[in-house]
């Protein structure tokens, strides 16, 4: 099932009349389109995840470089920074979807 479009132009019939406007007008789009707030959202959080993982890197050679550092905290920083990969590339995925060609 696909996004509810309530801005479409497209009329929708219903009880046998035809409505052409207002808020009766709707159209089912597919699963790889996304309405352009919706893409801002996820750009907005892609750039956040990507601070954060750039972040989380220098923090991770700044322990490795310390002598004695935790490796609790390493071994954390390291989990965190797989995570944020994985959905950092979710993300890339949903904002540009593969084209099968």
């Amino acid at each position: 099932m696909g996004i509810l479009d309530p801005a479409a132009t497209h009329a929708k019939q219903r009880g046998g009349r035809r409505f052409d406007g207002g808020p009766d007008r709707f159209v089912v789009r597919g699963a790889g389109q996304m309405m352009a707030d919706e893409e801002r959202e996820l750009s907005a959080l892609l750039e956040r995840l990507r601070q954060e993982h750039r972040d989380l890197d220098a923090a991770i050679h700044a322990l490795q470089t310390m002598p004695g550092s935790d490796q609790l905290q390493l071994a954390r920083f390291k989990k965190r920074k797989l995570h944020l990969k994985d959905r950092i590339g979710f993300l890339e995925d949903q904002i540009t979807p593969d084209i099968i060609a």
